[in-house]
């Protein structure tokens, strides 16, 4: 199976949806529905057995749930920059050093994106003015915390529960953290 076009339908906010001319073996040739997006660059933060997650609502799935921080790499940005940039943003901490933790194509056949997640320990404060939500100390004192978007510190040990009950559905934060977890289990002297 080999891609051997593809063309524009709609582009729109750094999205585009196109069509590609796959030909099947045995010479099928069918069209296939894509997203193409723009890479992203995250981190699992982790201090004290804990890890920093942000409660986010996502409009189309209308639905709340927690996500390591994670955004688009700018044109001139390299994905540990931009990973130390969306945490500081999105949460008004500054990641320690970076290690890298993972590569992800979240999405499958259907889209194109690709996640590059690295993990950080020892965060400080971020000089300020920082707007970002406030990182509070314990998540499990959360009242479901729809209608306010926030950071929070979340037990590690939490994390399976949470995939289970959905209120982790984001296929690159459930990997990252799932990975991250394997590799605290295994002691691996990076993480």
């Amino acid at each position: 199976m080999r891609r051997r076009s593809e063309r524009l339908l709609y582009a729109a906010n750094g999205v585009d949806l196109r069509v590609a001319d796959v030909e099947l073996t045995g010479g099928e040739r069918v069209e296939r529905p894509f997203i193409r997006t723009p890479r992203a660059a995250g981190a699992v933060v982790f201090h004290g057995g804990r890890v920093l997650l942000l409660w986010r609502h996502r409009p189309i799935t209308g639905t709340w749930g927690w996500e390591i921080p994670l955004g688009e790499i700018g044109p001139e940005e390299e994905p540990e920059q931009a990973a130390a940039r969306h945490v500081e943003e999105q949460t008004g901490l500054r990641p320690g050093p970076l290690l890298p933790l993972m590569r992800i194509r979240p999405a499958g056949d259907v889209a194109d994106c690709e996640h590059i997640v690295f993990a950080a320990h020892q965060p400080e404060p971020a000089p300020a003015p920082v707007t970002a939500p406030e990182a509070r100390d314990d998540a499990s004192q959360d009242d479901g915390g729809e209608g306010r978007e926030r950071a929070e510190w979340v037990p590690m040990l939490r994390v399976q529960g949470l995939i289970e009950e959905q209120a982790i559905t984001s296929a690159t934060t459930s990997a990252a953290l799932l990975h991250f977890l394997a590799d605290l289990l295994q002691a691996r002297p990076a993480h």
